[in-house]
């Protein structure tokens, strides 16, 4: 069983549910960074200040001594001083110089702590470990690029142990909406060809400094051990979902026209006349296939 971790004192009593939350054990306090760092618009920067909401979010991820961690984002350092004394291995990617130098200097002690000053977008995971199954990552994805990093990171999914993010709403509800939803399409199927998902708990703005807009999310998604469906052609399967979701109010045979015919379509015992939205996972790799094996 894994032990949660005691963020501070503030934590104890209620969360931010509204519950009541038992005494921790671990770390009592935190380091501080030094410096004040005034949110930069171009880098999407909404830093995490609420201590109940850091509480909940290191508690699910609950940092294990033999994990290696990635955290994408750590701004302030709002999550990265409570996960820091709880694992192996913390690498962290940031793309703000002035912030990667604030946190170089505050856990400068910390040998198994590495920053890069890069973008994630253009960050070769594979240079962290070769290792299946044994890298966890971690982040407050900026909202403007949240989309195209969960893509990057599924390239490397055979590394990810599981992946737990910061997310606004609208994208958590994306990615686990399920065949009918107004909020199924692209992104939802991709991310679940490869991974289980799991919406955790929602975050209100007044959580963050400054107050985004909307509302955010944590998600938590979980590289499968085997793919429950195999396409025989990934890169097939993307283009047909995408292709189907660019007209999604168009019946399947008209928005897939442009790929497959309708009479290979009727092959496959699928209702021509369904929407995009009607058709399952299953579906969009059995409709792949038939493309692929032209």
């Amino acid at each position: 069983m894994r032990t949660p971790i005691r963020v501070t004192k503030m934590d104890a009593g209620k969360t931010a549910g509204g519950s009541t939350r038992k005494k921790r054990n671990g770390p009592k306090t935190a380091p501080t960074l030094p410096l004040q760092h005034r949110p930069r618009k171009r880098f999407g920067q909404n830093f995490l200040h609420d201590q109940n909401v850091i509480a909940r979010i290191i508690d699910t991820i609950s940092p294990q001594s033999e994990d290696h961690l990635l955290e994408i984002g750590p701004g302030q350092g709002a999550l990265t001083r409570y996960l820091i004394d709880s694992c192996k291995t913390l690498d962290s990617v940031e793309l703000d110089r002035d912030l990667v130098a604030q946190l170089q200097q505050t856990f400068a002690d910390k040998k198994h702590f590495k920053v890069y000053q890069q973008d994630i977008l253009k960050f070769d995971i594979n240079q962290l470990t070769d290792n299946p199954k044994t890298l966890r990552v971690i982040g407050n994805l900026p909202y403007n690029i949240s989309t195209p990093v969960l893509f990057h990171l599924l390239k490397h999914h055979q590394l990810i142990k599981d992946m737990t993010f910061m997310l606004q709403l609208e994208v958590v509800n994306r990615l686990s909406a399920g065949v009918g939803d107004k909020n199924y399409g692209r992104l939802g199927l991709m991310v679940q060809y490869f991974c289980q998902v799991e919406h955790l708990f929602n975050v209100p703005s007044a959580a963050f400094t400054p107050q985004p807009k909307v509302s955010s999310a944590i998600v938590r998604l979980t590289p499968h051990q085997t793919l429950p469906l195999l396409a025989r052609d990934v890169n097939c399967l993307k283009i047909v979902i995408r292709t189907a979701f660019t007209q999604r109010r168009k019946t399947l045979k008209n928005s897939l026209r442009s790929l497959i015919s309708e009479q290979q379509l009727d092959e496959l015992d699928l209702d021509i006349k369904l929407r995009p939205e009607n058709l399952s996972l299953a579906d969009y790799v059995k409709i792949s296939d038939s493309i692929s094996d032209q």
